[in-house]
This record gives C-alpha cells, structure tokens and sequence, in this order.
C-alpha cells in the first residue's frame, strides 16, 4: 500500500513545468518541501480538465460524490488496481477522473521483534516521479465542495515484497498522457500501465521513526540512517538493486 510519502524537492512553478500544466493555486500560495505526506493532508496532484493539465491541491482520502460522510475518505486512501473497475468508491473516478500524484519517495515499515523499523523508497537517481491516481468531488451537507484523491496500488516488486505485499503504482513520463486522456469507454485498458515499477531501478533505505508521527514533517524524516544489523551484515540496503488495501 502506500500510506506517506514525500514531495520536497519542487515548488509549484518547477512542478508546473515539469508536468506542464497550468497552475491553479492562488497567487500568493507557495508549495513547502513536504517530507512525510500523510492521509487527509492537501497536497499539489496534477489532473486533466478541459483539454489541459492542471496542478490543483487536492485531499489525500478520496470521497465518493455519493457518500454521506466525508470520513469515509480516511479509508480509501489507496485502490487496488485489480478491483478499481469493480469497486463502487472507485469505478467512475478510475472511467472519468484520473490523476498524477508527484513524488520524490514513500515509506513502508519492516518489523523488527517489537518494532516496527520505517524506510524510505525512491528513484535510484532520486528523480522525482508520479503515482497514478483518482480524484472526485464531494459535497458536504453544508453546501461545500471537497475534492479528493486516491493512490492506485499493485502487486509489490522485488525490492518492496520483503516490507509489503503492495506497492504504489509509479507511472512512466510517457505514459502520463493516456493516463490522463484515455477516455471513459476504454479505461479498462489502462491495466496495462498499473504493473509494478523496475526495482532496479529504485533503492530503498533506512530512515528515523520522526516518520511514524504526521506532525513531524522535516527533512530528517527522509534522512538515510544506519542500523546496527546493517552494519554487522556489511551491505547498505540503498544500493540500487537488479487502496483499499
């Protein structure tokens, strides 16, 4: 699954370029390094709307146009990609309403005994990349709108199966636009984009529980750290290697 991960190393104007899109922030709204993006925080997505791309602030939990209380979002934070098409939550945002969700890394924890020790996985380049997503549009009993999102997951790669069985799924820079613009009718095959991502490509690495608590959201969070065993055992694991969940 992917329950937080980090977008710290593009503000809104380098993200808007580099997804070329249109920014619909409010002028005097500046994008901080965010290091540890957690479920029901508002944080930048880029979405299709009217023929162009748009770099929008969304709600991470997404909230189904017809549900009746806006907690239900707190459990669908991400969707499978196996099921999307069947899911009522899920379906028409999967047809309809798709999105990127711009990353630099996402967490996942490994037990240890008692304890449960975080890493951060990424790009072996630490290049910034994007989840695939879904968005929809809620409206509260008070007559406001919430927009929402949800990651889409898919069966974990070689170097994420150790931590979970799931991994987000991590979209190429070409595929962005059939993701985007595929239409309604043929949504059904974009499943052949939600495959896992090259773990040779990435790395993973160990980094300090600050992680496990939303509050803390500060760039040692996403520093690499050293455990005892590591050291014993003479490898670093950060060497590249070849949902409703």
């Amino acid at each position: 699954m992917c329950g937080r991960y980090r977008l710290s190393s593009a503000g809104k104007v380098k993200l808007a370029q580099i997804f070329e899109a249109e920014d619909d922030l409010p002028p005097e709204e500046e994008l901080a390094p965010r290091y540890n993006i957690a479920p029901t925080q508002v944080v930048a997505i880029v979405r299709e709307l009217h023929g162009a791309r748009h770099l929008s602030l969304l709600r991470w939990g997404l909230i189904p146009a017809w549900a009746t209380d806006k907690a239900m979002g707190n459990n669908l934070i991400n969707a499978r990609c196996e099921t999307v098409l069947e899911k009522a939550s899920f379906r028409e945002s999967f047809r309809q309403r798709r999105c990127l969700v711009p990353a630099d890394g996402f967490y996942e924890w490994k037990a240890y005994g008692r304890t449960k020790q975080p890493y951060h996985f990424g790009m072996a380049d630490a290049a910034l990349f994007a989840f695939a997503g879904l968005w929809d549009r809620w409206r509260s009993p008070q007559g406001s709108w919430i927009e929402t999102f949800s990651i889409l997951t898919t069966q974990a790669n070689d170097l994420l199966r150790e931590f979970h069985e799931r991994m987000p799924v991590i979209l190429a820079r070409g595929q962005y636009d059939t993701w985007l613009q595929t239409p309604a009718e043929a949504a059904k095959g974009l499943t052949d984009l939600m495959l896992p991502w090259d773990a040779a490509s990435m790395q993973a690495y160990p980094v300090s529980t600050l992680v496990n608590r939303p509050g803390n959201d500060s760039p040692d969070c996403a520093e690499r750290i050293t455990l005892p065993e590591q050291a014993s055992l003479g490898y670093t694991l950060g060497t590249p290697r070849g949902e409703q969940d």
